[in-house]
């Protein structure tokens, strides 16, 4: 039987987490510095890399200031209950997938729907606005007289 999570390995997941977070090279999380340099990788999740950040002196990891730090949940559960998100599949399938509880699962997903409303931008329209098919309702709820007929 195929599982999903054999897909990807934690290590993959981590350094796409790293591509996705800093494109561009390392960034403090704390003062933006991208001063930062590798000190070796944390204690319990081998594929977790520490850094120092130059400026501030502050010590930090892959997961810092994510969504994703001090979870139970690994990374590479993340990472797959976030793909099965975006096939609209339910909890309790991401849940049986996964092999953990519906209730994880439910945090999860209210967590990532939540950062993602969070950090959605901000439309702005310019210019010649054009809409089709706009539905204008014609009465007036609970006030009869702003749509009664005059007569003339």
């Amino acid at each position: 039987m195929f599982n999903i999570t054999d897909v990807m390995s934690e290590d993959e997941c981590y350094k796409k987490l790293r591509e996705l977070r800093w494109p561009d090279g390392v960034v403090c999380p704390y003062c933006h510095c991208e001063d930062c340099e590798e000190t070796g990788r944390a204690s319990k999740k081998k594929a977790n890399l520490r850094y120092h950040c130059g400026r501030c002196g502050k010590n930090f990891n892959d997961l810092t200031k994510t969504i994703f730090r001090s979870s139970h949940v690994n990374l590479k559960n993340w990472m797959c209950c976030l793909y099965l998100m975006g096939l609209n599949v339910s909890n309790a399938q991401i849940a049986k997938e996964l092999d953990i509880s519906e209730r994880t699962v439910h945090d999860m997903c209210d967590k990532l729907r939540r950062k993602v409303f969070e950090d959605r931008p901000v439309v702005q329209l310019s210019g010649e606005v054009e809409l089709d098919e706009v539905y204008v309702v014609a009465g007036h709820k609970g006030h009869p007289e702003a749509v009664k007929k005059r007569e003339d």
